[in-house]
């Protein structure tokens, strides 16, 4: 039995959050352990955490579409 749609939009999404999420902690740790102040670190996480969201979104809507 395949998912329907929102099924799969609603795990994809979960999916491509929990990535942007960790890739945000992996840029903040990486900025904080070259030795860059917290803010810049935040900065950096939110630039990784948005950049990864929006690709990611992207590929979503481009399964979601593809779908039959």
């Amino acid at each position: 039995m395949y998912p329907d749609r929102t099924t799969m939009v609603l795990i994809l999404f979960s999916i491509v959050l929990s990535l942007s999420l960790a890739a945000g902690i992996a840029a903040a740790a990486l900025a904080r352990w070259d030795s860059s102040s917290i803010p810049t670190a935040l900065a950096r996480a939110g630039v990784a955490f948005g950049s990864t969201l929006s690709l990611g979104m992207a590929l979503v809507a481009l399964v979601v579409a593809a779908w039959p």
